[in-house]
């Protein structure tokens, strides 16, 4: 998919347009053949620019050629709607082309790109190339913070169930959210190194204002690196202090059926030994001989159930 946007001077409002021009944004989404190729050769540049970005293993970095500069970066996706924490990051590559176009470049359509499509990113503007580049590094910073938020939302819920719960499913979606933990943390850092590189400012023209932006964008993406491996070092200590937890009441219900079985066994063998061919005399002809064996076992199941819960084995 392909679509062409581009805003007049001073206008935020973005237009969709149907060709390229210049100062346009280019954005491609898991893009054709076709769809490359026509805009390889409208540019003229480099179609590996475009073809590494599609690959899901892609690592963050900076690539310049001699008419266009490639800036990968990873950014969160929620690959699945149906299950909880399960986030996967992927390549988006921004191109700058000669300094009149910006590309966008991506297997997967990232939500926060719609609010400049929609034009509800202050100061967008589809002519100034760096700043735009630096604004989508910002949104995907900030797209982390959104995820760890709820990822750790989700992590004091399971919390409270698993304080009460035998059940090893619980444990097993803590696990899922730790390593999606540190997918995040390994992404962010890789960001970082690319915003370094950045600012240093060899790779793009920037101005002062888009200096101060990008020093926003490296605090926001640090901010994400230090709130993940917080999350990350809570969640070893939970997993481990949980599955103690869950083994534990595990036990204690073990317990309870054991002391249980052990009361319930108590009438069992009073009956089984009264019910031997075996002679009881008058006791047998006694009209109440049935309601006195009852209560006696009744009594005597509870004088051992409480020895049992005396010895905090019940």
């Amino acid at each position: 998919m392909i679509r062409i946007y581009k805003n007049e001077m001073e206008q935020e409002e973005v237009n969709l347009i149907h060709h390229i021009e210049d100062n346009c944004w280019i954005k491609m989404v898991h893009p054709t053949e076709e769809e490359i190729k026509m805009v390889v050769d409208e540019l003229k540049i480099d179609e590996d620019l475009i073809t590494k970005v599609l690959d899901e293993e892609e690592l963050p970095r900076v690539e310049k050629t001699d008419n266009a500069t490639l800036v990968v970066v990873d950014c969160p996706y929620w690959d699945d709607h149906h299950v909880k924490n399960k986030y996967h990051t992927y390549p988006l590559g921004i191109i700058i082309c000669n300094d009149l176009h910006i590309i966008t470049v991506s297997l997967k359509e990232f939500d926060y790109l719609k609010d400049f499509e929609e034009g509800k990113v202050k100061t967008f503007y589809t002519y100034k190339k760096s700043r735009f580049l630096i604004q989508i590094l910002l949104k995907t910073a900030s797209s982390y913070l959104k995820v760890l938020n709820i990822v750790n939302d989700d992590i004091r819920k399971k919390e409270k169930i698993l304080y009460n719960s035998t059940n090893n499913k619980h444990l097993v979606e803590l696990l899922d959210i730790e390593k999606t933990l540190v997918y995040f943390i390994t992404s962010l850092k890789a960001n970082d190194v690319v915003l370094e590189k950045l600012s240093k400012g060899n790779v793009i023209m920037m101005y002062d204002e888009d200096i101060e932006l990008l020093d926003d964008t490296m605090i926001e993406n640090r901010q994400g690196i230090e709130m993940c491996t917080i999350y990350k070092e809570i969640l070893s200590s939970i997993t481990d202090t949980y599955a103690t937890i869950v083994s534990n009441n595990l036990n204690v219900v073990m317990k309870f059926l054991a002391g249980a079985t052990i009361v319930l066994a108590v009438p069992t063998m009073i009956s089984s030994f009264l019910g031997m061919n075996i002679s009881l005399g008058d006791f047998a002809k006694n009209d109440y001989s049935f309601v006195l064996v009852c209560i006696f076992s009744f009594v005597l199941a509870l004088f051992v159930a409480y020895l049992l819960k005396k010895k905090d084995m019940l």
